[in-house]
């Protein structure tokens, strides 16, 4: 059986809660490093998923069907 791949919503979340561990410094160094370690594993995975979604908002489909790129015309 497959393990779901947990949300970005439900990895920010488990980030959040690693972050108040982290900072309330009642944590052993040696859990303190494996969650530090699992965080930037979160953050990485985060970033990249805001990076795509950021990269298909900034797309256009036009008339003929054709995408490109987004782009505000100031006046």
């Amino acid at each position: 059986m497959t393990k779901k791949e947990a949300t970005f919503e439900e990895k920010l979340t488990k980030l959040e809660e690693i972050v108040k561990k982290l900072e309330s410094g009642d944590i052993p160094l040696d859990n303190a490093i494996t969650e530090f370690n699992e965080a930037m594993k979160l953050a990485k995975e985060c970033d990249a998923k805001l990076k795509g979604a950021e990269e298909s908002l900034s797309k256009l489909i036009n008339d003929d069907k054709t995408m490109s790129d987004f782009k505000v015309e100031e006046a």
